[in-house]
């Protein structure tokens, strides 16, 4: 457990080794996180709780700013654990770190001006509501992005007035808690809380009275045993899960550009991004085309040498599990879809042609640098493909009809649609994932209204009676 400091143990049988993807070494071993230490943490955290809700706003705000210098201070440090722990290039993880930063910077401004709303009522009265923080707010995190994702997280939970337990992935716990580390100095004592260890210590959180708020990143089906115990203690729950975001490119594109497209989409981090590409209906009119620019597009990333590792071998080998399905039920591999020798995580980027509904890579999430392409006779086709599963979280259109845009917009029943982009977005935003792929809004201002509850105050002018 870490509030200022974390003290490590002697290694025990459920101690977690962290190996680097990108060799095979072996980057360190922590103790989880005992049940006792669990309990002490969220007795602590609510211990300390009442006299940081009583905090000023822009106080708080300024602990963040603290917060957001430290963290710009540790960012190589920081990045450097990242790549060692998950493989992701230190370029990209030292983004991740920035990334950080501006939201402790963003909430520490947003917080302090969030504010209720005034209510009409009756002349000689005042209705107006009033946010007040939830009060403990348990925080899992993901390994794939994993100071970016945390700390939004951690800010928005903090400067509303919450006081905040943290467990990160056990697939970068080194990494986690040194982020807990550098943020905790910034705080008061116990107002930020880092934990570790795997689904045992993430269940016992789930299952623990006293919390108020669990905010899940990471898979479907851990947010979904999160969600049904949060129904039975009242809990409220914020989640952004998996995803199995469609790419419907229209036939009036340029099918090199959409498959630069494609490419980022399905390739970045090595699959590893909750909103990759993971499935790509294209036009029939250039799907010609398009297979052999992005064929191409995965052989340069595949020759350079470069192309990032997964996190571990267990994710490899489930993603070469769905690859082999596909291969067996009739996708053509165009490229990549075998394991490379040598020691580490790696995976080349993978293209799949022919691909069906009866395959899991088209119909569950895959998170690995894979790119499953099925024809369709029209862009109507597409959509309608695009929209049919379990997922809600985003999806892609590549079209240079207006109409077919807004048509997309109207009828893709998920959280987030990207119109000739597959990544980008101003910042701020925010979006609400749906079906198995979440709840409540994860990023930008909405966050802080998902860590506040509303109270509704009337005053009225007193009665003759009164006197």
């Amino acid at each position: 457990m870490s509030t200022n400091s974390h003290v490590d143990s002697p290694p025990g049988a459920d101690a977690i080794t962290v190996l680097d993807p990108r060799d095979g070494t072996v980057v360190g071993t922590l103790e989880p996180s005992t049940p006792e230490q669990v309990e002490i943490a969220l007795s602590l955290a609510r211990t300390v709780h009442p006299e940081w809700a009583a905090t000023a706003p822009a106080v708080r705000g300024r602990h963040l700013r603290s917060a957001a210098d430290a963290l710009r201070a540790a960012a190589p440090e920081l990045a450097e654990l990242n790549a060692r722990e998950t493989g992701r290039p230190v370029e990209e993880a030292l983004a991740g770190v920035h990334a950080g930063v501006s939201a402790l910077e963003q909430y520490a401004e947003l917080g302090p001006v969030h504010r209720g709303r005034a209510l009409r009522g009756a002349v000689l009265a005042a209705d107006y509501t009033v946010a007040e923080p939830r009060g403990v707010a348990v925080l899992l995190t993901p390994w794939n992005d994993p100071v970016a994702v945390a700390v939004g997280l951690i800010a928005a939970a903090l400067v509303t007035g919450n006081t905040v337990v943290h467990k990160p992935s056990e697939r970068c716990p080194h990494l986690g808690v040194r982020l807990g580390e550098v943020l905790s100095q910034a705080f008061p004592y116990g107002v930020l809380i880092t934990l570790t260890g795997g689904a045992e210590v993430g269940a016992l959180l789930t299952r623990q009275s006293g919390v108020d708020v669990f905010a899940h990143v990471g898979s479907s089906a851990t947010g979904e045993r999160i969600a049904r115990v949060a129904a039975l203690t009242g809990t409220h729950v914020l989640r952004e899960n998996g995803g199995n975001d469609p790419l419907v490119i229209d036939a009036d594109v340029d099918p090199v550009w959409a498959a630069e497209q494609a490419a980022v989409g399905a390739f970045a981090n090595s699959g590893q991004i909750c909103t990759a590409v993971e499935r790509i209906y294209v036009h029939r009119e250039i799907s010609g085309r398009f297979a052999e620019a992005l064929v191409e597009q995965a052989r340069r990333r595949n020759d350079t040498g470069a192309f990032a590792p997964l996190v571990d071998t267990k994710l490899r080998e489930e993603v070469h599990a769905q690859v082999s399905e596909a291969i067996t039920f009739g996708a053509v591999r165009a490229i990549g879809g075998r394991i490379p020798e040598g020691p580490g995580a790696h995976y080349p980027a993978t293209v799949l042609l022919g691909c069906t509904e009866v395959m899991r890579v088209m119909t569950e999430e895959t998170f690995g640098p894979v790119a499953p392409v099925t024809v369709v006779e029209s862009f109507e086709e597409g959509l309608a493909r695009a929209a049919a599963g379990r997922y809600g979280l985003a999806a892609t259109v590549l079209t240079g009809s207006i109409a077919n845009a807004q048509r997309a917009v109207a009828t893709l029943p998920v959280g987030t649609v990207k119109v000739n982009a597959v990544f980008g977005g101003a910042p701020g935003g925010s979006a609400q994932p749906r079906g198995i792929s979440g709840e409540g809004f994860g990023y930008g201002p909405e966050l802080l209204d998902e860590f506040t509850r509303v109270k509704v105050v009337h005053i009225s002018s007193p009665s003759a009676r009164t006197r």
